[in-house]
């Protein structure tokens, strides 16, 4: 049963969500909290695996509970999803910093935050989240990420919006790309089919929302890092779905040896 910790200075919203987890047969609301300050009360009281947490609170914003969670002794430390009705590329860098899992903006699907804390809550605990910084400081080699944590960082870095659908698909197909060993056709013949079927969506509508996805964040977005990312792509021209999905794979493999 994963354990819940809701954050959220919305009465009503906190209501919503704490009765829908607890509608869950594998999730229990454990606490809920109105502000910075309350949160960081509960977090020591309660053992929770997941916390879900908004940025704009009062008494103590959401980035100052993650600050103030650095320098508590949480073992073990719960996964972090943000409800944030903003998505600028500065404040999600500094969130992902501060050891965020997940991102969720504003409004959203219940049914899909469901889903994605079931993904990051079955996952073994980082290395990071484990050990204090003094004992880090021992390591010789870095953390390694998990493929699903890297490619999110790596989407967040391109400037690609994470309410977009295409974020949602992009991340999937890489790590299809990446554990199957997809090459050439197989986006059309079977990932985009793959993917429509998971989301109940078109093939032509999940070729469309990565598409989308691409363009705004070439358009918008870190564009020298997308040029540094694809390598062989030249030009001003927007790269393929086929080409961003092919490197991203290939930065997740490579990052995995």
């Amino acid at each position: 049963m994963m354990r819940i910790l809701v954050v959220d200075n919305n009465v009503e919203l906190c209501s919503i969500l704490a009765e829908f987890f607890d509608s869950q047969p594998d999730m229990e609301t454990v606490g809920v909290a109105y502000d910075g300050e309350e949160a960081l009360v509960k977090l020591t009281e309660l053992q929770s695996d997941v916390m879900i947490l908004d940025i704009t609170m009062p008494h103590l914003d959401g980035i100052g509970v993650l600050e103030r969670m650095e320098t508590m002794d949480l073992n073990p430390r719960p996964r972090i999803i943000v409800l944030t009705a903003f998505s600028r590329d500065e404040l999600l860098s500094r969130l992902t910093e501060l050891g965020v899992d997940y991102f969720v903006v504003k409004p959203f699907n219940l049914t899909l935050l469901a889903d994605r804390i079931r993904e990051f809550a079955q996952e073994a605990p980082d290395t990071v989240r484990e050990t204090s910084h003094q004992d880090l400081a021992k390591y010789q080699r870095p953390v390694r990420e998990s493929p699903e944590k890297r490619i999110v960082r790596i989407l967040h870095e391109m400037g690609i919006p994470p309410h977009f659908k295409g974020f949602t698909y992009l991340r999937d197909a890489v790590l299809m790309c990446q554990t199957r060993g997809y090459v050439g056709g197989a986006l059309t013949k079977e990932i985009y089919p793959a993917l429509a079927s998971k989301y109940n969506a078109t093939i032509g509508g999940v070729e469309a929302a990565i598409r989308n996805a691409v363009v705004v964040a070439w358009e918008n977005g870190n564009t020298e890092y997308i040029s540094e990312l694809c390598g062989t792509h030249r030009g001003d021209r927007v790269p393929t779905n086929s080409l961003i999905i092919a490197k991203l794979a290939e930065e997740i493999t490579v990052a995995a040896m």
